[in-house]
């Protein structure tokens, strides 16, 4: 193991797949916070207390409202992008090709970490770790791929030609390019990425086979089933129930300042 942890700690690869990780993960968490803020400020708008709230500053909202789709867009296009710097395909081709970063022997560097012996469930940890071969990277380039196709074929237009360059000015236009999105679809396409995410990260820190298991994704669900918060490790729960939250509050003060100021 000492001659192993030595070659595996000069190596290069690992840095360049961890940076990669990483760099997706706050993709992946980028494009959720901005979709379902966005989304959870219209759901929450139903309320007319909110509605009546958002409406005592109207620019402001719509404002804040197109800067968080905008947004959205903007991610998913880094993400898939095959042209862009950091695209999940790059992601993938690192770990792909470098599949010793795979090995248990490297599991267990890291599963060690600074400390000068391995710990005594170190043999027993990594005897049932998995090690991946070409078919599950082969399997979730599969997957890529098919969530790739919904993304160019329903909104990669709206995010070049709209949001990212400003081709298109005629309303008709437009309005025909958002004819064609589903705000399911694109739920399960935002945290699609990060549930690729957690398979790849449970892989490489953990040894677990890669599985990509769905995360919650329908806003109105978490309305109206909310996670309790102790529970809450997804950041598209997360942002869609702070942003519910502080809406209603702020609702709520509004309507009580309002019942004191009219008070016989």
């Amino acid at each position: 193991m000492r001659q192993d942890r030595a070659e595996y700690c000069h190596m290069t690869a690992p840095t360049d797949f961890e940076t990669e990780l990483e760099i997706f993960r706050t993709e992946s968490e980028s494009a959720a916070q901005y979709l379902y803020a966005y989304l959870s400020i219209h759901e929450t708008a139903r309320r007319r207390s909110v509605h009546a709230l958002l409406n005592t500053a109207p620019l402001f909202w719509n404002t804040a409202l197109s800067a968080l789709q905008a947004g959205a867009f903007i991610v998913l296009g880094r993400i898939f992008d095959q042209n862009s710097a950091h695209n999940v395909d790059r992601l993938l081709g690192l770990a792909q090709r470098n599949l010793a970063l795979f090995s248990k022997n490297a599991l267990g560097v890291r599963k060690q970490g600074p400390s000068a012996t391995p710990p005594a469930w170190l043999d027993d940890y990594l005897a049932s770790s998995y090690v991946p071969d070409a078919t599950d990277f082969r399997k979730l380039r599969a997957l890529v791929k098919k969530n790739r196709a919904i993304y160019e074929a329903r909104y990669r237009d709206i995010r070049h030609k709209w949001f990212a360059h400003k081709e298109l000015s005629d309303p008709a236009e437009i309005g025909a390019l958002f004819a064609k999105t589903n705000i399911n679809e694109l739920q399960r396409l935002v945290t699609f990425t990060g549930s690729l995410y957690d398979a790849l990260w449970e892989l490489y820190i953990n040894g677990r086979k890669p599985t990509v298991r769905q995360r919650r994704y329908s806003v109105k669900a978490m309305h109206q089933r909310p996670t309790p918060a102790r529970r809450i490790s997804k950041v598209q729960e997360r942002i869609t129930l702070e942003a519910a939250k502080f809406l209603r509050n702020a609702a709520k003060q509004i309507t009580v300042r309002r019942k004191r100021r009219f008070r016989p």
